[in-house]
């Protein structure tokens, strides 16, 4: 397919539903700079990182819920083009909000197809995953032509209702408009591999926490796994080239778009285990990598003792004090089980190539993970949390607490070290002094270092000691 670089999209109006997220805001900013008459994000979501740059490049926020037909009615109705890119459900607590889930995977895509349907809009591309054939099964270099996994064998609720999904969404291409039969609806899927660069919001921000926290403790499966990755501009370049390809006046085509009802695997050609993609990047956080391995089998029996913990957990997963589960079976599957597959498919028929390299996607991302790095309060892992939070509070109880519960026992232990109750109540008066001398040593470095985390850094330091202060010496240093 040879078009110009705008083709089917100067003068036209787009529809980016998901338009406030990591990808959907890319998305919207290219098209703009491609010349789009008018880029709409439709999203739950009233802001997000990146609202204020959609807003002043002239993109209109549209919010709305993509479960309600009012809302997508009022989203769509004008549009030339709709990319399709809002989900629910692909990580974390997010895969046990079943119900959540096929609301706005299924039920929300099909509200998106009646309205195409009734304003007549052309175009439809929807954003998929490799999941829709993949799930948990090994696949080497797979393409377009292997079947759907069978919904019923699905370990969890996204790929199976992405599937679905994507099957009503290529079963409806080619459909005529009632009111002008002369016209068809052509539909599209891409089925991405992983998505990093800077500012991915779902993958890596829980990677490097979990790091940060010492709590990457093994990696999963053998070294030898290989799975895809792509790039955030790889992937808005091969959506906007599916929506080009579904244009019907391309010429030498009879009519019939080249895109349309087809699936597209799109990643960025260099499949790779996922623990030696992340390596450069915890490394330059000075973050370890984990160098024990847990099999694949023993790893889904993590995963399924998280999931029914979860499960019973259920009417509070969305509250903001219950932490990510730390694996699922899903994610053990994606990390420790070879898939990768081919886009050979969409740079014939769509003339798809990456732009971006790995090593540069990764450079940048890198650099947006530095960067975020030095504005963001620093600090232990939970093992040294614990180690001085239940040393001070041990100490004490052994020096002011009655006899009550296991603080007999600790006092003995205490008392076989420091030998008399004075010495072990001088000991925990002196510890809370340099506590608090490191803590305001903190605070008066970091107002010169890093003031916009001052008060932080006090607290921490006041806590930890100097297992918080070294951090804040070498943000000083560097």
């Amino acid at each position: 397919m040879h078009l110009s670089e705008n083709e089917g999209i100067e003068d036209n109006t787009f529809v980016v539903t998901g338009g406030l997220g990591f990808v959907g805001s890319a998305l919207c900013l290219e098209l703009v700079r491609r010349g789009a008459r008018q880029v709409r994000a439709f999203d739950l979501r009233l802001t997000s990182p990146w609202s204020d740059d959609l807003k002043n490049h002239g993109v209109r926020l549209i919010q709305g819920d993509l479960t309600r037909k009012k809302d997508v009615d009022k989203a769509l109705r004008g549009t030339d083009c709709v990319f399709h890119l809002a989900s629910y459900g692909m990580s974390g607590k997010e895969m046990l909000q079943f119900g959540r889930v096929d609301e706005v995977n299924i039920s929300g895509t099909c509200l998106v197809l009646e309205a195409c349907l009734e304003f007549e809009i052309r175009r439809l591309v929807y954003l998929s995953t490799y999941n829709v054939v993949f799930g948990g099964k090994e696949i080497v270099s797979g393409n377009e032509s292997l079947p759907y996994f069978p919904i019923e064998d699905h370990v969890d609720s996204y790929g199976r209702s992405k599937s679905i999904a994507e099957q009503l969404i290529l079963r409806h291409n080619g459909r005529p408009f009632k009111k002008n039969k002369g016209k068809r609806f052509y539909t599209c899927a891409i089925r991405p591999a992983a998505i990093y660069g800077p500012g991915e919001e779902r993958h890596f921000p829980r990677i490097v926490s979990l790091a940060k926290l010492g709590l990457l403790p093994f990696k999963i499966g053998d070294s030898n796994v290989k799975t895809d990755w792509v790039y955030v501009d790889n992937l808005v370049l091969a959506t906007i080239l599916a929506s080009m390809g579904l244009l019907d006046d391309i010429p030498n085509k009879g009519g019939h778009p080249v895109a349309a009802g087809q699936p597209y695997f799109i990643s960025d050609g260099s499949p790779i285990n996922s623990f030696e993609f992340l390596r450069p990047l915890l490394r330059s956080l000075d973050y370890d990598l984990p160098k024990a391995a847990l099999s694949v089998s023993h790893a889904l029996i993590l995963g399924r003792m998280f999931s029914a913990i979860y499960t019973v957990l259920y009417p509070w997963l969305n509250r903001w004090w219950l932490p990510q589960p730390f694996i699922l079976p899903a994610e053990v599957y994606k990390v420790g089980v070879t898939h990768y597959f081919s886009f050979l498919k969409a740079k014939e028929e769509l003339g798809y190539v990456p732009m971006v390299s790995p090593r540069e996607g990764m450079a940048a991302t890198i650099s947006y993970w530095q960067e975020r790095k030095r504005k963001t309060l620093d600090g232990p892992t939970i093992y040294a949390w614990l180690f001085v939070v239940v040393g001070m509070i041990s100490l004490f109880s052994v020096a002011y607490l009655p006899d009550v519960g296991p603080v007999p026992l600790i006092r003995a232990i205490s008392l076989f070290f420091f030998r008399s109750m004075w010495v072990t109540r001088a000991v925990f008066v002196l510890s809370m002094a340099a506590h608090l001398g490191e803590g305001l040593y903190a605070w008066h470095l970091a107002k010169r270092v890093d003031p916009a985390n001052a008060r932080a850094w006090f607290w921490q330091t006041f806590a930890l000691g100097f297992f918080s202060l070294r951090f804040l010496l070498k943000r000083a240093k560097s």
